[in-house]
């Protein structure tokens, strides 16, 4: 949905995943975007980029929509607080487009236009850490929870701030297509992993890209090897380096040690587990090589100020297992509004 002030990212970013799967993936459908406003008139972005329409909110009303993309926009006061906007006209917009939608997902602080249309009560739902305060004053019957970077309850999904729309595009894509497609959009997206639904906004440091293709091969070793020895010899020896050297590489490329790195490698692998699998502790800690489970929880603690228990019970989501994705053949076009 485009209106003035839309954040131009949260536009933007979503069709780029589409596409790229229609060049990763050329014999599969793909996916129809079109980007849907008031009028056709262009659309002012908050970056101050405009934004040609293809159709107007009233004529897409009359047709089905496969996903309805719902962006949002803030206003800053003098002050410097950011708050999230809902005009009345796009809300309703969005109430009326909803019902003729198969699923809808909120970028950023659109989830705060879908709660003003009444498509979150009694759901939980995120929108970024900066309006999270403001939507749960807003709207108490919506369980608000800032934490993770998307959520999805039903044929309502929610996405946190700002690039966190790409890592709900992925998650769309690998319903509609399978994990294996949203993994080569992943990778053409440069994002090193794809990250599930319940990782935090505020968790393990994202890593930075290295400069030297030596030490992406390491992080690539380090991360196909995380249940096998990773002290610092054995980088070194994979590296072909010494030990001073590999230190100070690590420290200068990465900003960490190489111990810090493989333990913030291992941890993110034991949260993707804890979030998509059942598998017991001490298989977790063994496949992400903590070998114990003594030594899985001192991780958690020192990365993510939890327990491994507790990450497990508010992060697990069984629904998206239990969903049966979509083929290729039914899965329904998406139509950016």
């Amino acid at each position: 949905m485009l209106f003035p002030g839309v954040d131009l990212l949260d536009v933007t970013g979503p069709p780029e995943a589409f596409a790229l799967l229609r060049r990763e993936l050329p014999d599969v459908a793909g996916y129809t975007v079109v980007l849907a406003a008031p009028t056709l008139e262009p659309v002012t972005t908050s970056a101050g980029v405009r934004v040609l329409p293809d159709t107007t909110f009233e004529a897409l009303a009359a047709g089905r929509i496969g996903t309805l993309i719902v962006p949002g926009s803030v206003t800053v006061g003098p002050d410097g607080q950011v708050r999230a906007d809902a005009d009345p006209e796009v809300v309703g917009w969005t109430r009326v487009l909803a019902e003729r939608s198969a699923r809808v997902a909120s970028v950023c602080v659109g989830a705060h236009l879908l709660a003003a249309a009444g498509l979150l009560d009694g759901r939980r739902a995120t929108t970024h850490w900066s309006t999270a305060q403001q939507l749960a004053a807003d709207h108490p019957e919506v369980q608000v929870d800032p934490d993770p970077i998307f959520i999805r309850q039903g044929d309502i999904w929610t996405g946190a701030g700002l690039t966190a729309c790409l890592d709900l595009s992925l998650a769309l894509i690998a319903e509609d297509f399978g994990e294996a497609a949203a993994l080569r959009v992943a990778r053409q997206l440069v994002m090193y992993l794809k990250r599930t639904s319940g990782q935090s906004q505020f968790s393990v440091p994202l890593e930075p890209v290295s400069s030297t293709r030596r030490m992406e091969g390491l992080r690539h070793h380090i991360a196909a090897n995380l249940a096998g020895p990773l002290g610092l010899t054995d980088l070194a020896q994979a590296a072909s380096l010494s030990e001073r050297q590999l230190t100070r590489i690590f420290r200068t490329e990465l900003g960490t040690t190489p111990a810090a790195y493989v333990e913030a490698a291992r941890v993110e692998a034991a949260r993707a587990r804890l979030e998509a699998t059942d598998d017991t502790l001490d298989r977790i800690a063994t496949v992400c090589g903590f070998n114990t489970t003594d030594t899985l929880a001192r991780a958690f603690r020192r990365k993510l100020d939890t327990t491994p228990s507790e990450y497990r019970q508010r992060f697990h989501h069984s629904l998206l297992a239990a969903t049966p994705p979509l083929t290729p053949s039914n899965s329904l076009d998406v139509h950016r509004g």
